[in-house]
């Protein structure tokens, strides 16, 4: 099943694309702002067939997870990306945290930092929880705590993330630095998600054009590894790293963002994303 969410920033409803290509309105089933879990996502299916459809032509797409309970987010989870930024590939999962408000709908504009002269592009494998998870024994329970999955464009500022002291935090937290979508693509329809290409090009060149299957943590481990630490509610973001490509491990000099350029990411079987760069 593929979710998205059409409207107003703020006024967003739930709709469901069928596979005879017609949306359906399914804000009489569920929430339009709050996480959504495996019961939700049980009744939404079984009304697929009833709800009513809708056009959503010209319709702005919203970020298609409502309010994530949280954004975690996993560094140097592909092989390539750490070897192409000097870094050892970790013996544990490396964690750091973003604001749910960096969330954004994956056409909307991103912002480029004031004072920033380093922004950078990764696409990446979004997990979504559908219930909460507290000290997993096991990666299979980990993957069966998965609701679906999104394309997540983590954005970056590398200056303020590396050369401004402290944890990467700064770097990672600026307003509209999580574009998500277009789909919510349920974990059945997706399957093994081990296997997945996955893309990134700016202004039209590819930059980055990676698979799933060289993730360092799979999937279910990580949800096993993070529930070790926390509890992690239905809703929660997991974004699972980038391959590389990203500006940062490129030669001098390096191809960092601008404003006016165009970001699009893509993952096999949950859609495309496009973003234009802005000044904040």
């Amino acid at each position: 099943m593929k979710l998205l969410r059409t409207g107003p920033a703020g006024a967003e409803r739930p709709v469901a694309l069928r596979e005879d290509g017609t949306h359906v309105d399914l804000s009489g089933v569920l929430a339009a702002d709050t996480a959504w879990t495996f019961e939700d996502l049980d009744r939404a299916r079984a009304a697929l067939g009833s709800a009513p459809v809708v056009d959503v032509t010209g319709q702005r797409t919203g970020s298609p997870v409502p309010r994530p309970h949280a954004v975690v987010c996993i560094g140097l989870n592909y092989r390539d990306h750490a070897a192409e930024t000097g870094a050892q590939v970790p013996a544990e999962p490396v964690v750091f945290l973003k604001i749910p408000s960096t969330v954004v709908g994956p056409f909307d504009e991103v912002l480029v930092p004031r004072g920033s002269t380093k922004t950078d592009y990764e696409v990446e494998l979004g997990v979504v929880l559908g219930r909460t998870v507290r000290y997993l024994d096991s990666a299979e329970e980990g993957l069966a705590a998965v609701a679906g999955y999104v394309v997540s464009h983590d954005v970056s500022e590398r200056e303020f993330q590396i050369e401004r002291g402290g944890t990467w935090d700064k770097g990672k937290n600026c307003e509209t630095f999580n574009p998500l979508g277009p789909w919510f693509v349920t974990a059945d329809e997706v399957g093994d998600p081990s296997a997945l290409g996955l893309r990134c090009w700016v202004d039209g060149e590819l930059r980055q054009d990676g698979t799933t299957k060289d993730m360092v943590f799979g999937v279910g481990e990580l949800v096993r590894y993070l529930s070790q630490f926390t509890v992690l509610e239905a809703g929660a973001l997991i974004n699972t790293g980038t391959p590389a490509g990203v500006a940062l491990g490129q030669p001098d000099p390096k191809p960092y963002l601008r404003t006016g350029q165009v970001v699009e990411c893509e993952i096999d079987g949950l859609g495309r994303m496009r973003q234009v760069l802005g000044a904040a």
